[in-house]
């Protein structure tokens, strides 16, 4: 139950990073200050939700995609927070591509970076004394 909840604070951590990256790096993608939390919570529950469906489709009927279902996913999760929430507002294709790459790629980054130092405490209580 710990391992769940920490994976889910990790993801929560990791997509709030690649939304707050995007968000700097590009003038058309803006994240509001008060919609934030709601924003990354949403969108971390589609990506959560449409991952395994994603990865389904397309070992079904596409699995040279294989490798493009994080994309794919971190795409439907931002159509979706942007449906649900006013607090996300993508405004372009450029926006909308490049945002994808960079929410991913911040993710991506963010969550092999954030256990190093965000759990870290937890690996210490765990290594055997001796």
């Amino acid at each position: 139950m710990l391992r769940f909840l920490a994976s889910i604070v990790l993801r929560l951590l990791a997509n709030a990073v690649g939304l707050i990256v995007a968000a700097l790096l590009l003038d058309r993608f803006s994240i509001s200050g008060t919609a934030f939390v709601w924003a990354v919570i949403i969108f971390t529950v589609v990506e959560v939700v449409l991952d395994p469906l994603v990865l389904k489709i397309s070992l079904t009927y596409a699995p040279i995609l294989r490798g493009g279902v994080a994309l794919v996913t971190t795409f439907l999760g931002l159509v979706v927070t942007t449906i649900i929430t006013d607090g996300l507002v993508i405004d372009g294709v450029t926006a909308w591509t490049v945002g994808t790459l960079i929410v991913w790629l911040g993710a991506v980054i963010a969550a092999l970076l954030l256990p190093l130092f965000v759990f870290k405490s937890v690996r210490e209580q765990r290594r055997p004394r001796g």
